[in-house]
């Protein structure tokens, strides 16, 4: 992307997110000058895509807008914009998983509480996505309803994967012990799993590849494989060890938790793949829940 058309993206998103009422306003929040700001938007007011009152035409702003890291421009199903923050909402989730799972490795407080923060982030991401879907609605009398509500599905999906990377920070902060190296092991698995799971999901729904549900399966089977592995590894830890030590037991507690929460982040990655295979391919999800599937 050219330096120009990077900040005339700026300038659209800043106009979408954040409603500016003049250009001297644009031009202070993105640090160009306001000739700049008329140059750029000249040629969209007259043909419509921007409006007097600084509204966008959402329909073509999806064809001026540079698709994100996850999608293509050729492949883009939903919106552009709308995309653009799923992305950026999935690499934060990744991030925060990130941080809650080296916080355990390291036995960090200070980190596993810097990944509890990172909750409020995700949180905000939801609303925003939220706002913006009631926005295409509203706005684009093109738009399918059922479709459009999907967005809002894989924004929780992801918000209540953040919950679990609560669990797993949680860990750190509420336990005195360290994991044995064998279950840490099996954990480490589980955790590179649950990330590449997230990531295909996502990348299946924004750009519609939804073959990749083979490889998802897959990988479901492989964490369930891991989760019985480490259950068993820690069932042998209980048997050696009295549960006359409150900590100690508050230990197993918490690291099933753990265990639990990759689990979790495999299950919602699935059901993040059935909304977007509802999405492309207009397939209705079961209604069946999956444990009785």
């Amino acid at each position: 992307m050219s330096k120009k058309d990077k900040t005339l993206k700026e300038i659209l998103d800043f106009i979408l997110y954040e409603n500016p009422s003049t250009q001297d306003e644009i031009a202070e929040k993105l640090g160009i000058t306001r000739r700049y700001v008329t140059q750029l938007l000249q040629p969209l007011v007259k043909d419509g895509t921007v409006k007097r009152a600084y509204m966008i035409d959402l329909k073509t702003y999806e064809e001026i807008v540079s698709s994100s890291d996850y999608s293509s421009a050729r492949n883009t199903t939903g919106n552009a914009f709308v995309n653009d923050m799923l992305d950026n909402m999935a690499k934060h989730v990744h991030s925060q998983l990130e941080t809650s799972f080296n916080a355990v490795l390291e036995y960090d407080e200070d980190m596993a509480k810097k990944a509890l923060e990172m909750d409020y982030t995700t949180n905000n991401m939801v609303e925003k996505i939220r706002t913006s879907v009631e926005t295409i609605v509203n706005i684009n009398q093109h738009s399918e309803f059922s479709k459009s509500l999907l967005y809002n599905e894989i924004a929780y999906d992801l918000e209540r994967i953040g919950d679990y990377c609560g669990h797993i920070a949680k860990f750190v902060i509420n336990d005195v012990y360290e994991i044995e190296p064998d279950i840490l092991k099996k954990l480490k698995k589980m955790y590179k799993t649950a990330q590449k799971m997230i990531r295909l999901a996502i990348k299946a729904f924004i750009e519609g590849e939804t073959d990749l549900k083979d490889d998802l399966m897959e990988l479901e089977e492989s964490i369930h494989i891991l989760q019985g592995k480490a259950i068993n590894l820690i069932a042998t830890q209980m048997a050696e060890n009295s549960f006359d030590e409150k900590e100690r037991s508050n230990y197993f507690i918490y690291l099933f938790r753990v265990i639990k929460a990759f689990e979790r982040m495999g299950d919602i990655s699935v059901e993040m793949m059935d909304v977007a295979i509802e999405f492309h391919e207009n397939i209705p999800r079961p209604t069946t829940p999956r444990s009785f599937r």
